[in-house]
């Protein structure tokens, strides 16, 4: 039996708001000030495309290892985690080529570590956004048991 899966579509408004800036909105959310970054003679105030599109590979990391533990029984206490892209001129054009992410974990207690590093590991191929970029998205997680203050 084939499975159907659904299609979903989402929707964003930009308009310009004068020099290198525009305000981003959709329906329903604040609307985020947009423009380019200090490196495309952007001011630097306001959150660049290459930010967001970090961002939201990173936080759809986040989400896809929030589905993968519940079904494995995992309480995360603890999650922050950082991104960096690398944009480079390839093939005559500017294009991330490389995205590493440093998720920090921590679970309750140390049982469920072996059983949060596995999914982490089935992150990135099921993560919608590091398979929607051209660059190569690498997860460098780091789990911890008990609470993120008890990290030191």
């Amino acid at each position: 039996m084939q499975i159907k899966h659904k299609t979903y579509r989402f929707q964003t408004h930009t308009k310009w708001s004068g020099e290198r800036q525009g305000i981003m909105s959709a329906v329903g959310r604040p609307n985020i000030s947009v423009g380019s970054p200090p490196e495309f003679k952007g001011d630097g105030t306001v959150w660049a495309p290459e930010e967001l599109m970090l961002g939201a590979i990173n936080t759809c990391v986040l989400l896809t290892f929030l589905t993968l533990i519940q079904g494995r029984g995992v309480t995360l206490t603890g999650y922050d985690s950082d991104v960096e892209g690398i944009l480079e001129h390839t093939n005559g054009v500017h294009q991330l080529t490389q995205v590493v992410i440093r998720p920090r974990c921590t679970v309750a207690d140390a049982a469920q570590v072996p059983l949060a590093r596995q999914a982490m590991e089935e992150v990135e191929p099921r993560c919608f956004m590091s398979q929607s970029v051209k660059a190569n998205v690498t997860v460098e997680a780091e789990f911890f048991a008990g609470t993120p203050e008890s990290r030191g």
